[in-house]
């Protein structure tokens, strides 16, 4: 049996991941994916993120041989997908938010099956598979027929299938939806493992920015199908919302001061460091003003995404030392 790759041993670790001006049009001339371009890393767990429509699905199935593009190509560890789906489709596992298994096999049936469709035998597949189901917290499930599962264990199974032959890409699309948080969780963790220890690239897509900020090591924001900026959370951050938010619980604050009024003895405002916030603390002190809160918060990637969307910025953003 094959051993498990990790990161030491990963073959392809310095070949190159990369999507240049990716386009797709369908029918009726909607564009769906318009001049996309970035860079994938090894062992990044990489959040192309978005509201529904924005593209994301259309990203999965062209990065993974499914669709052909209009314009544009890709080359994921020296393949490209569009010219040789199959081998694309060896290398890669992909999870949709509706995943299609069959109903009359039971769970580790089904991950048996589609474990011999990667050129897997079956004791490898079933052991690969009763290794994958307890990961995923479906042991007890494995002899029962999918028409029993929930839409929480079918996704987790989904993902279970997905990871069956070891894929070096993982394609995630909305990975956690139909998940309680306890399942969530678990695959959060399942996630950065598969990242960090094994150095599988991991494309994950969501609309839920929140989720993505806390698993996702770098982020590319779409709208209507364009990319409008890529980076890491701190580049993102430094080129597009470096400001940062301040939370006051005060009485007898003075006039003049930038505050903005949210509650009850209740004010926020925006400085452009944190070192702002002790002269500020001192001027309402020092005017006869009564602290009792202060609280300081960085933007965060939802911030940044509305903030982008609502300036209207149509163009992609680079950042400096984006990978």
């Amino acid at each position: 049996m094959r051993g498990l790759r990790t990161a030491s041993n990963f073959k392809t670790a310095n070949v190159s991941r990369r999507i240049n001006n990716l386009s797709k049009i369908y029918e009726g001339g909607k564009k769906a994916l318009d001049c996309v371009s970035i860079t994938l890393n090894q062992g990044e767990v990489f959040g192309f993120l978005g509201p529904n429509g924005a593209g994301k699905t259309t990203a999965v199935k062209l990065l993974s041989g499914m669709l052909t593009p209009t314009e544009g190509s890709c080359a994921l560890f020296g393949v490209n997908p569009a010219k040789a789906p199959e081998k694309a489709h060896a290398m890669s596992g992909v999870v949709t938010e509706h995943a299609q298994m069959y109903d009359n096999l039971t769970g580790i049936q089904n991950l048996v099956f589609y474990g011999s469709g990667f050129g897997l035998g079956r004791l490898e597949s079933k052991e690969r598979g009763i290794r994958l189901l307890e990961q995923l917290e479906l042991s007890e499930a494995a002899d029962k027929k999918l028409s029993a599962y929930s839409t929480g264990m079918r996704q987790r199974l989904s993902l279970a299938r997905a990871l069956i032959h070891e894929p070096e890409i993982l394609f995630l699309d909305e990975p956690t939806s139909g998940l309680d948080p306890e399942s969530a969780q678990n695959v959060h963790a399942m996630i950065r493992s598969l990242a960090r220890e094994k150095g599988i690239t991991v494309f994950l897509c969501t609309h839920q920015l929140r989720y993505a900020q806390e698993i996702c090591t770098r982020y590319g924001l779409l709208s209507s199908g364009k990319l409008l900026a890529d980076g890491t959370l701190e580049e993102l951050r430094s080129r597009l919302c470096s400001e940062t938010r301040v939370s006051l619980k005060a009485t007898d604050v003075p006039g003049g001061l930038p505050l903005t009024r949210t509650g009850n003895q209740e004010y926020e405002l925006a400085v452009s460091s944190q070192e702002e916030i002790p002269a500020l603390v001192r001027r309402i002190v020092e005017a006869g003003g009564d602290i009792y809160h202060v609280s300081s918060s960085l933007p965060s990637l939802e911030d940044i995404y509305f903030a982008l969307t609502a300036a209207g910025s149509g163009s992609r953003q680079t950042f400096t030392g984006s990978r």
